[in-house]
């Protein structure tokens, strides 16, 4: 029996610190596994140059667990080791055979995967003691005993192996145990191991007998050892890769398209990318990408890995150049993985490309499922939104599609306003803005649809690109004034008849909002009463509610724009009861502000242009109480107003139609205006 010390030194500590950072203690298992397949391919590529003439047999690794007894052992029929390569390979950490072998074998071998005799160690994190049982391929090799509780301290003694290959016996710590349960192995395996390039076994295959589920004799393997993105493209069918899609994601509907990454210059790089349908599901597709190194599972976290736009893609990304055992923040930082993540992107551009020049139809029909991961790629990398304007669409509300130019070109004569800008008029709710999209239609505008989660950022983004250009909702304002065409002739109204119509009309609005009355001329066939929201504040609170947080623009109260059509019919009749009920008392209180108002229009022609200090104290009282008076003379005329306003039905007819035809009339408003349109009616 041979007894030492594991040489562990500054000098090959190193490189396992740097390289190797643990942060899950489950990734044993596939560590070891891993190991287990360098050794089953090893043998393949000696066998293949003649060195090895035995028979190599069916290569499997094979996994069996005693959860009562707490271990694990992991077995493989690859090349095994001498005593001395156990020594060196082993003892010594920090050398790796996989680095000399690749030397040696580099024509017959191309996927080793891992780093051998550097994972094994990982097994310590859940053993308290680990054993080595082996038995070389080299005639005449001995069988070997290695055995280590996890200090430097180790023993080697004669194996009892009586075949080719290694078994690893785990015996597992306390807080480990859980590791042996059937349950559990399945889990690690499934996860991390379901594509390894060797069969694996764990347990046997079952069959429904006599009621229940029994074991049958055959061995159950656990993993697909060619998986399809390993098989060239030209061996596969469509219904080869849904069948795939249906393998990784078992409960997911099936996906629009997909693209298949084969690549060997500069880098090594396969896999094969689902594009999902993801319409409003922007969060919940995330993370549904596998990162593989030689079929080893890596992560599914691929955020920094990829572009964020990538990471609502579906599929496998398998490459050797990425490093397997490594922090994410490292793998951030990899010179190879930014050069992998930026071909990914050109590789889904290009697909899209393709598919808008030779296949428009099906990319209109994907159009509405697409549109979200596009918009994400335009919004969040520069490179991808360059690329996108060539082949992403613009969809009507007559559900007709175009491209950003083929769209410019249909608007251009007729959405052009008197200031030379090119006016895009879009819906976010076809049905909620019928009334405003039918406006626009009558004076034959188009009118887009922008109905996805991100379109509020997206508007801001296009209004950048284009040129000359302006985005507004269709229901931000009059159209005529939305695009407009020749400045609006004015009412033929004087200031104060102004004030008295906006203090009657905002006397009849809903509390709980801000409403600022206006009077315009809009044509005797347009609506009595128009709500409006300003573009700019409704787009700004709409990013500032999706990013989720209260800001400046979200913390201020509703504010809405009433626009009361001075040529409409009913307002000319509500004008004319006003003036018929109140000209006498609205008279009066002008008669006796004219005495006032003429008296302070002396003294600011007096004092007008006098500093501060050099107005006497005299005209300055004089002033104030003039100002007084007047307020208080133009305040009873307002409360007049707002009674008139506030008892008219006509008045709160019109304004709660303009309320109705926005979704803004509820509960008692809603119930007191059916009451009184049945009233008015009679």
């Amino acid at each position: 029996m041979q007894k030492g010390t594991i040489g562990v030194t500054s000098e090959n500590i190193f490189p396992i610190i740097k390289k190797f950072l643990y942060s899950d203690h489950e990734i044993f298992l596939r560590e070891l596994i891993s190991n287990a397949v360098d050794a089953t391919q090893k043998l393949k590529a000696i066998s293949s140059t003649g060195e090895f003439k035995g028979e190599t047999g069916d290569i499997r690794i094979k996994i069996s667990s005693d959860p009562q007894k707490g271990t694990i052992t992991v077995s493989d029929n690859g090349i095994g080791m001498t005593e001395e390569e156990v020594q060196k390979y082993i003892n010594q950490i920090a050398f790796s055979s996989a680095g000399e072998f690749l030397d040696k074998y580099k024509d017959q071998l191309n996927n080793i995967i891992g780093h051998f005799g550097l994972g094994f160690y990982s097994a310590f994190m859940v053993s308290k003691k680990v054993e080595i049982q082996t038995l070389s391929w080299k005639e005449g090799a001995e069988p070997v005993k290695w055995s280590c509780l996890g200090d430097p301290s180790y023993e080697m003694t004669k194996g009892k192996r009586k075949e080719r290959g290694t078994d690893i016996i785990l015996h597992l710590d306390d807080e480990s145990k859980d590791y042996a349960e059937n349950d559990k192995i399945n889990y690690l395996l499934n996860k991390y191991c379901k594509f390894l390039p060797v069969e694996i076994v764990f347990g046997k295959e079952t069959e429904w007998k006599d009621g229940k589920q029994v074991d049958t004799d055959k061995d159950k393997i656990v993993n697909n050892p060619s998986p399809l993105w390993t098989k060239k493209p030209a061996d596969l069918k469509e219904e080869d890769y849904m069948a795939f899609y249906r393998e990784l994601y078992p409960m997911q509907e099936d996906p629009l398209f997909y693209i298949h990454l084969n690549v060997d210059y500069p880098f090594n790089l396969t896999g094969v990318l689902y594009f999902p349908k993801i319409k409003d599901k922007i969060e919940m597709s995330r993370n549904k990408i596998q990162l593989y190194c030689n079929q080893v599972f890596v992560t599914d976290s691929v955020e920094n890995i990829v572009p964020d736009f990538l990471t609502l893609l579906h599929g496998v990304i398998d490459s050797p150049d990425i490093p397997l055992n490594v922090s994410r923040s490292y793998l951030q930082s990899d010179s190879n993985v930014k050069k992998i993540s930026s071909h990914i992107t050109k590789k889904v551009a290009d697909r899209l490309e393709d598919l808008f020049r030779n296949e428009r139809p099906s990319l209109e029909e994907k159009w509405d499922n697409l549109k979200l991961f596009i918009e994400y790629g335009m919004l969040t990398d520069e490179k991808f939104s360059e690329r996108a304007e060539k082949f992403a669409l613009l969809k009507n509300t007559d559900s007709k599609y175009f491209s950003y130019e083929e769209y410019k070109t249909a608007i251009e004569p007729n959405q052009t306003d008197k200031n030379k800008r090119l006016v895009y008029l879009y819906a976010t709710d076809a049905q909620e803005q019928y009334t405003y999209i039918e406006s626009a239609k009558n004076r034959g505008y188009d009118v887009l649809l922008f109905d996805s989660q991100l379109d509020a950022h997206f508007v801001n983004l296009l209004e950048s690109k284009f040129k000359d250009s302006s985005f507004v909702r269709v229901d931000s304002d009059h159209i005529d004034k939305l695009i407009l065409k020749e400045e609006l002739t004015k009412p033929d109204l004087t200031q104060d008849e102004q004030k008295d119509i906006s203090a009657a009309f905002e006397a009849a609005l809903p509390a709980g909002s801000h409403y600022s009355v206006v009077i315009e001329n809009l044509g005797e066939n347009d609506g009595a009463v128009l709500i409006t929201r300003s573009e700019f504040m409704r787009r700004y609170r709409e990013m500032s509610a999706m990013n989720g947080g209260m800001n400046f623009y979200n913390s201020l109260p509703e504010s809405y724009t009433v626009t009361v059509n001075y040529q409409h019919p009913v307002i000319k009749k509500i004008i004319d009861e006003k003036n018929e009920s109140l000209s006498g008392t609205v008279a009066q209180i002008g008669d006796k502000l004219a005495e006032p108002k003429s008296l302070l229009f002396k003294i600011n022609e007096k004092t007008g242009k006098l500093k501060e200090e050099e107005i006497d104290r005299a005209d300055k009282d004089e002033k104030e109480k003039l100002e007084s008076e007047i307020e208080k003379l133009e305040g009873e005329r307002k409360e007049l107003m707002s009674k008139f306003g506030k008892e008219n039905d006509l008045i709160r007819q019109v304004c709660d139609l303009a309320l109705l035809s926005n979704g803004m009339l509820k509960g008692e408003d809603l119930s007191r205006f059916v009451k009184r349109s049945l009233s008015l009616i009679k």
